[in-house]
């Protein structure tokens, strides 16, 4: 298991890659409306500005910043990956 490092800076901005486990999948691309209300209802509940996103078939990288009084990233990626797969029935 990695050993990941997280620094957590309320209001602080961060560059995120999100990779699906099959790396041959296209379940972000296929799925991207499925993908889209998952993070604007957690957009909804935690808000946060999305600086910039690209979503390809198996992975996902984006840039988000967090209120000035927030550093709950890793919150708000647990929410959007819940909310996806259970969407999916997965």
């Amino acid at each position: 298991m990695s050993n990941y490092r997280r620094h957590y800076v309320p209001g602080g901005t961060w560059f995120f890659t999100v990779n699906l486990q099959n790396r041959r999948s296209d379940l972000l691309t296929r799925h991207i409306d499925t993908l889209r209300a998952a993070t604007q209802g957690v957009k909804r509940r935690k808000p946060f500005l999305i600086n910039a996103w690209v979503i390809l078939p198996e992975h996902m990288h984006c840039i988000w910043t967090l209120p000035e009084n927030d550093a709950d990233y890793s919150g708000r990626w647990r929410d959007i990956k819940k909310t996806f797969t259970r969407v999916l029935g997965m």
